[in-house]
């Protein structure tokens, strides 16, 4: 079961009937990669599911910024071997990928990335060989540090979900939300000046060697109508070039997350969906197995039309050429 996160439940009713809209839609197109004829039958779908559904999906209404739907059911000798890496998963649980696309359609504006595996609107996150270590998805043996999901770009989603396919080992997720986190107002009026770029990261190498202009400095802390949002990754923001109170202020941040951390240990079925704008997650180490039952998740990105939680001055950011596809864009 995972602990310490709001949890929202579907009926079997409203499950039955999301894996029903699945099943027509895998059968229609014979897989869960994009087309314009998945993302039409997937918009066509996703309007027509019931008020029950929509309720669940309502948006995260409390200060921790996430929570986990459970109801849903995974067939655990059904969907294979975890994959071996994102690269070799093709359509491996496709069924859970439409069923994940079907949710993030219903929240808002399905995302992917056309530099990020294949342009795919669902990922699949699993531990890789020879990456144990990177501050990506596919490590393993360190901690994935506490970050805003793709916080290089002005694209990035508003909501991230992650659905679990397998977690025989309760690998939890961490997650700590800025809106329960103690800083004094001087913190804050100095992490809300834009001192500091934010890099992409390992799993972007195209924006990596990027020379169309230089990093833009952005802020890590913003003032939102509804209280305080942050932009933060500091595994890929050189802090050591900020001024030394600037510096102090962001390793106060740092601590403050680190104190209201919570650990959600999801299990198969289970779909956390996070607040990127409020709440940065992570992972704890573990030690893959690779043998075709390691912790396999699938992530999906959700931009929400007209949501206003960031500066404006984001719309200036060149994002190191990379493009954020909306599915269902006008």
């Amino acid at each position: 079961m995972s602990t310490g996160a709001p949890v929202r439940r579907l009926d079997t009713t409203s499950a039955e009937e999301l894996c029903r809209a699945a099943e027509k839609i895998l059968t229609e197109c014979g897989t869960s990669a994009a087309s314009p004829e998945l993302l039409t039958l997937v918009a066509e779908f996703a309007g027509d599911l019931n008020e029950r559904i929509r309720h669940a999906l309502r948006p995260v209404d409390t200060d921790d910024g996430l929570f986990v739907l459970r109801g849903l059911a995974v067939d655990d000798t059904a969907i294979g071997a975890t994959p071996a890496g994102w690269a070799t998963a093709g359509d491996s649980g496709a069924l859970h990928d439409i069923v994940l696309l079907l949710l993030a359609t219903v929240m808002g504006n399905p995302l992917a990335w056309e530099g990020q595996q294949d342009g795919r609107f669902v990922h699949n996150i699993v531990p890789a060989p020879g990456h144990e270590t990177a501050q990506t998805g596919a490590s393993s043996t360190v901690l994935l540090s506490p970050h805003t999901e793709d916080a290089f770009h002005p694209g990035r989603a508003h909501l991230l979900m992650l659905g679990c396919m397998r977690n025989r080992d309760n690998i939890a997720t961490t997650a700590a939300s800025i809106r329960h986190v103690r800083l004094d107002e001087a913190d804050i009026a100095l992490l809300a000046r834009p001192l500091l770029p934010i890099l992409p990261d390992d799993a972007y190498a195209e924006a990596q060697g990027f020379d169309g202009g230089e990093p833009p400095c952005v802020p890590t802390l913003f003032h939102a109508e509804d209280g305080l949002t942050l932009r933060f990754d500091p595994a890929y923001t050189p802090v050591d070039e900020a001024p030394p109170a600037h510096r102090a202020a962001y390793r106060r941040l740092a601590a403050e997350l680190a104190r209201v951390s919570r650990a959600v240990s999801l299990s198969p079925g289970e779909v956390l969906v996070v607040d990127n704008d409020l709440v940065v997650h992570g992972r704890v180490p573990f030690a893959p197995r690779y043998d075709g039952t390691d912790r396999w998740l699938k992530r999906a990105s959700v931009r929400v039309p007209a949501r206003r939680t960031r500066p404006l001055a984001e719309e200036h950011e060149h994002g190191y050429g990379q493009a954020a596809v909306e599915a269902h864009a006008a």
